[in-house]
């Protein structure tokens, strides 16, 4: 059991059948009245975000998230594949539990599979994949205007902006957080 006066960041707790994880919290207490804990929470398998405020005594049970890596391996249509790293079993997984960061993973890569009580809710990519160019227009000589950009097509398929100085062939590291580039590689 943990009561909202002992909220941090990152808490996840069960509040309603939900599974809800504390994004920002802030204990007030005013002049006149009780003391209140005023929170951001998000349910974590929806993502929609709150704002709720909580007596300080007001009690919730623990809600344990699981994440465990996972290797990608391919997708049949409208089902992903993912084998367990110790167990070798695999499990297929439905694309609106991959996220739009997913679009940056290809085949054999190692990601962080999300679950509460057995129900897988979302797939985590690497942070920082490195990907190749497929397809980008060249960069003209003279042509070196800072901050200009061009969109690149990487082997997974996704569409990034990058510097006009990468060419087709070129290695990349991107960031799934944001899906930027950040460097060649």
């Amino acid at each position: 059991m943990v009561t909202a006066g002992d909220f941090r960041n990152g808490l996840t707790f069960d509040m309603d059948g939900s599974v809800m994880q504390v994004v920002e919290f802030q204990h007030v207490k005013p002049g006149k009245g009780a003391a209140f804990v005023r929170t951001k929470i998000k349910n974590v398998i929806t993502g929609a975000v709150i704002e709720r405020t909580f007596s300080p005594t007001d009690k919730f049970e623990n809600a344990y998230v699981e994440r465990k890596d996972m290797e990608y391996l391919y997708n049949d249509g409208e089902l992903y594949y993912f084998m367990d790293l110790e167990t070798y079993e695999q499990i297929p997984l439905e694309g609106n539990k991959l996220g739009d960061n997913f679009r940056f993973v290809k085949e054999n890569m190692t990601c962080k599979i999300v679950s509460y009580k057995g129900n897988v809710f979302s797939v985590e990519p690497p942070i920082f994949v490195e990907l190749e160019v497929v397809d980008t227009e060249p960069g003209f000589k003279g042509d070196t205007a800072t901050g200009t950009t061009k969109p690149a097509t990487l082997e997974t398929g996704a569409t990034v902006k990058v510097p006009l100085f990468i060419s087709t062939g070129d290695k990349l590291r991107i960031d799934t957080r944001t899906g930027e580039y950040i460097e060649r590689a």
